[in-house]
């Protein structure tokens, strides 16, 4: 946040139109990075309590894609798509996230990953396109607990990862 020279917080221009979670996770920045850039290990965790995931294509790259499924415990399946439009291992990735490519309501993320000592802080920002889109994602699909979800699940999967000595 940033501060006006009165020395009180400065409004972002995009406050009301965004979602930040984030997390310490007991595991090495370069560890919660790949758990989170490799398809092999966002198969095992990613979605919120109750969902799992079935990639269709994946590609981690600059302006590649990743072409997903979400399938809810109630059986609903929830097309998603991803495409990644910056990425800066170990420190960050941006990406732009929507049911398809040309979803007009697609929003925009930045993940960050920081070395805290041992541990690794984990950010997500998400900015949507208007604070209608955004209030409809809270409220209707509960998006700020099910990106807490989806972020204790990476923790609780690296945190497997590290008991088994495993990357």
């Amino acid at each position: 946040m940033s501060t006006t020279g009165q020395g009180t917080p400065a409004q972002s221009a995009t406050a009301d139109r965004e979602i930040v979670i984030s997390r310490v996770i007991d595991a090495p920045r370069e560890l919660v990075f790949e758990a989170f850039t490799e398809v092999r290990h966002l198969s095992q965790w990613w979605g919120p309590e109750g969902f799992t995931t079935t990639t269709r294509a994946f590609e981690f790259r600059d302006g590649g894609e990743w072409d997903f499924l979400m399938h809810g415990p109630d059986g609903t399946d929830y097309t998603e798509w991803i495409t990644w439009t910056e990425i800066v291992p170990p420190e960050r990735i941006a990406l732009l996230h929507g049911e398809s490519r040309d979803d007009p309501n697609a929003f925009d993320s930045l993940i960050t990953f920081e070395a805290d000592g041992t541990a690794t802080r984990i950010e997500m920002h998400t900015v949507f396109p208007t604070r209608e889109l955004r209030d409809e994602a809270v409220e209707r699909y509960h998006a700020i607990e099910g990106g807490q979800q989806t972020i204790a699940n990476l923790a609780a999967y690296v945190a497997e990862l590290v008991r088994k000595g495993e990357d």
